[in-house]
């Protein structure tokens, strides 16, 4: 397992890292919180990810993809949160890889290429408690003529307020399967929530609500391989978050001067920010074994999924907090971007799991839900 980037890897993340430079600085980020858009993304952004290939570019060539595998999508999600960019790519990743594990030939064919295309944003529904806890499935599915109707509830849906359609986790003749809710469906309420990071989430109520099952077996597998997807993906993208923190902090410390000093000239400072650098260098390894690990179906890439997950909740959370302290006061207000980086990892930390929840799940060695 090679854990440097191929020729073709590269150019994925200078395509992406040019794009999100020129269109999603920070400061456009800021203008949408500012600004008030329900969405908080933008739609125009997306487009141009979706023409340059960067959308679920895990999605393979036969089903409308450029099938450059789970690891470009990591690279991809690592450059975006370089700029705090919100875009719906977490969820179209997770929702493409549901869809390809468990529907229909046919489901795959109609839905598929309009997520690639970023036509049509799919909303993965997969949470029913405020920590995660996938285990928990409470939502329940009935046959109701040639379809289905779904009564219950999901929270922390990413992305999902204003979603063309969600795939949504249910229980149906006694196992785990997934369901396409359309948005508008009858008896369907979306609930904007707000979080600290200003980002896009729903809590979806789902009373007697037609859904179209994808495939018609467990979806169990499925379920637990776009869970297993989303976690390294965070990771990636909390890499990017911490990683721009980190370097803008550095920065800071070789221009802000106390006591007739450069600070960074103190070596108190200078050893809090090597450990974060050396801390940072061995996580990116760590990020890219997993998201090499998925991409080769290895036996070890559940474990490693979470192992990725966990180092770089905990890593983030650190570093944004070393940032802040190191930034002095100006850190602690919000018109100095780094609070925006630490709300991004506060919350991105706690979506498919935080760092107690995956250390417990490594400890337990239990892969299922």
């Amino acid at each position: 397992m090679a854990l440097v980037l191929t020729q073709d890897e590269t150019m994925v993340v200078d395509s992406a890292r040019g794009l999100f430079e020129r269109e999603a600085p920070v400061t456009a980020f800021r203008a949408l919180r500012d600004g008030g858009e329900p969405l908080a993304w933008d739609r125009s952004l997306y487009g141009k990810l979706a023409e340059n290939g960067l959308v679920a570019p895990n999605v393979a060539e036969q089903d409308g993809g450029i099938g450059m595998g789970i690891s470009a999508a990591g690279l991809v999600l690592e450059q975006s949160g370089h700029v705090l960019a919100a875009s719906p790519l977490l969820s179209a990743a997770i929702s493409a890889t549901l869809i390809a594990c468990a529907a229909s030939n046919q489901q795959r064919a109609d839905l598929l290429g309009p997520i690639v295309s970023g036509e049509r944003v799919v909303a993965p529904a997969l949470d029913e408690v405020a920590r995660h806890d996938p285990a928990l499935l409470e939502t329940k599915a009935e046959k109701s003529g040639d379809g289905w109707t779904l009564t219950g509830s999901k929270t922390a849906v990413i992305d999902g307020f204003d979603a063309d359609s969600y795939i949504v986790s249910a229980m149906a003749d006694g196992a785990p399967a997934l369901f396409l809710v359309e948005k508008g469906a009858s008896g369907l309420v979306v609930d904007r929530f707000a979080a600290v990071d200003s980002r896009n989430y729903a809590k979806l109520a789902l009373s007697g609500t037609p859904a179209t099952r994808l495939g018609d077996s467990d979806a169990s597998a499925a379920i637990a391989a776009g869970l297993d997807l989303g976690r390294a993906l965070l990771a990636a993208e909390l890499l990017g978050a911490a990683d721009e923190a980190f370097t803008r902090t550095v920065s800071y410390l070789k221009e802000r001067r106390q006591f007739d000093r450069v600070i960074g000239s103190f070596q108190a400072l200078q050893h809090r920010a090597a450990r974060m650098y050396s801390r940072l260098d061995i996580a990116r390894g760590v990020v890219l074994k997993a998201l090499r690990a998925l991409d080769e179906g290895n036996d070890d890439a559940t474990w490693l999924a979470s192992l990725s997950k966990a180092t770089m909740t905990r890593l983030a959370r650190d570093v944004m907090m070393e940032a802040m302290q190191m930034h002095g006061g100006i850190g602690m207000t919000d018109d100095f971007d780094v609070g925006l980086f630490v709300k991004r990892a506060q919350s991105a930390g706690e979506l498919l799991g935080d760092d107690h929840f995956h250390t417990e799940r490594l400890a337990a060695g239990k892969w299922g839900l």
